[in-house]
């Protein structure tokens, strides 16, 4: 939610009108948060209770936020629920700097579980869209759909080191107007959307600088967390019964076509769908385009 004045409330329906993003009234999530063992997690919540639940899972580096046109956009329709991963937005930081994928779906099981939630529809994107089609693959009974965006258990490595070299970059800047110029030169957005998303990724140190929310041992070249390998990864893909849409965006460097299409044939009940004029972070980039190809599956299910 795009939350303090009116004018920075109004900045979110301003970006939705702008990237044609369709919603049908001015609707705000609400903040909540739940505990799993005991770290706190952060969750936003869209749009009446009593609707089809659909959860959303970012990716690394994002926070819940990043969803806010595609929550806003189903919120009318659906029950949406953004999640902060451990590590990331306003949820704990794990002492053990456990990020492995099994982490990952123990959370979200412990959140399911809080809200009480069955039959639902999980999206997730890249380290998010792992954890879906783990939890999927090992949770048949409490998943009705399934949206694994540009991801899968091969990456491609050029898109691989562009990520780490970005992570690895300055994390610490004296404004947040500075802050926001250097994201803007990444993503090549206006400036005004990246403010609109970056005041949620981003914190002011006691010092004065602001600097990212998540983890800051995921910034560390050296990082590591246990992994899933691709053979574990591909095991649980052919596990899954439920029906699968896998997103790719058209100018993934991370999401190989080969992978995607392999995906598509020899998954159970999956079908696939190209989104144009997009990148890696396929909502943020073309969220008009990326809610064409998500609305017509998961109003079928």
């Amino acid at each position: 939610m795009f939350v303090g004045s009116n004018c920075r409330e109004s900045t979110l329906f301003r970006a939705a009108n702008e990237l044609n993003v369709p919603f049908s009234k001015n609707i705000y999530p609400k903040s909540s948060f739940t505990y799993c063992g005991n770290s706190r997690f952060h969750y936003l919540e869209w749009g009446d209770r009593q609707n089809q639940p659909i959860v959303l899972l970012h990716g690394l580096g994002q926070q819940s936020h990043s969803w806010d046109l595609v929550s806003l956009s189903l919120s009318n329709q659906y029950r949406v629920i953004a999640l902060d991963a451990r590590g990331h937005g306003d949820t704990d930081w794990p002492k053990d700097s456990d990020y492995s994928p099994q982490s990952h779906v123990r959370d979200l099981v412990c959140l399911v579980n809080h809200l009480s939630l069955k039959d639902l529809i999980i999206v997730g994107h890249s380290m998010g869209g792992k954890t879906a089609y783990i939890y999927a693959s090992q949770h048949p009974h409490t998943t009705k759909g399934l949206v694994i965006v540009d991801t899968g258990p091969e990456s491609d490595t050029e898109g691989l080191r562009r990520i780490s070299h970005f992570i690895s970059q300055p994390d610490e800047f004296s404004s947040f107007e500075e802050f926001a110029k250097h994201v803007q030169s990444y993503t090549g957005r206006p400036l005004h959307m990246v403010k609109g998303s970056l005041k949620h990724s981003v914190r002011q140190t006691l010092t004065g600088t602001w600097t990212w929310k998540y983890d800051k041992a995921i910034r560390i070249p050296s990082f590591y967390s246990k992994d899933w390998s691709s053979c574990q990864l591909w095991k649980a893909l052919l596990q899954i019964t439920c029906p699968t849409l896998v997103i790719r965006a058209e100018n993934s460097d991370i999401f190989p076509n080969t992978t995607y299409q392999k995906m598509i044939s020899s998954m159970r009940a999956a079908t696939g769908k190209l989104v144009k004029n997009a990148g890696h972070l396929v909502q943020g980039d073309n969220p008009s385009g990326f809610l064409q190809a998500l609305r017509p599956f998961i109003d079928s299910l």
